[in-house]
Formats: structure tokens, sequence, C-alpha cells
């Protein structure tokens, strides 16, 4: 089993950098692909990127495509999200996640089994 936690949330403005950070306790982090999700208010959670259990393969939904990086640190058993060119619309509560099968073309939360309790992030205009 793993644990998640995040961190790293917070207000910028429209334009500005945040990193996030996730990390998982438990065994064997490096078998899991993670992901990141966010969720707005009134929205369904969404995708927003996945990265491999390596951290050589990375999958980003359109919307974030050149502006966000997921990337890990297997030895300290953390994954990153970093998110530049922030826009209001990404202003959402940020979800890490993991799965021990399955790929990053894989974007489906339901395949993901475990879940951090999210972080919120806020841009304003």
């Amino acid at each position: 089993q793993v644990q998640l936690v995040g961190s790293g949330g917070g207000l910028v403005q429209a334009g500005g950098s945040l990193r996030l950070s996730c990390a998982a306790s438990g065994r064997s982090f490096n078998s899991y692909t993670m992901g990141w999700f966010r969720q707005a208010p009134g929205k369904e959670r969404e995708i927003v990127g996945a990265i491999s259990t390596s951290g050589a393969v990375t999958q980003y939904a359109d919307s974030v495509k050149a502006r966000f990086a997921i990337s890990r640190d297997n030895a300290e058993n953390t994954v990153y999200l970093q998110m530049n060119s922030l826009k209001p619309e990404d202003t959402a509560v940020y979800y890490c996640a993991a799965k021990p099968y399955g790929t990053v073309s894989d974007t489906s939360a339901g395949t993901y089994l475990y879940w951090g309790r999210g972080s919120q992030v806020t841009v304003s205009a």
C-alpha cells in the first residue's frame, strides 16, 4: 500500500509558477506509475499528466502541454508537478495518484489505486 502526501499549493498571479510535490510512503515507489489530476469547482476530475515508473516517459493533457512538467525522484519517493505560465483556468484542487499497473497512456482516474488529499491551486487574473 502507498500513502501519498501532497504539498506546494497556493495563490499565484497569472503567468506565475508553482511546484507541487507528492511524497510517497511505503515500499516499491519506483514500481508505480504516478499521475497528477485536478478538479475545478463544478467540474469533473481530469488528468493533468502522468509519469512512468522510471521517469523516462511522460504524458500531458493538451491544456497543460508545454507549460507543466512532471518529474520524479525515486530515491526520495517523490513526484513533482512544475507549473509555469499559469492561467486562471488552471485553478483547481490538484491530486497526485499512483497505480501499480498500466501505463501513462491510460489516463482514466479509475485505474489509479492510491490518492493524495489534494492541494489547492488558485491563479488570479
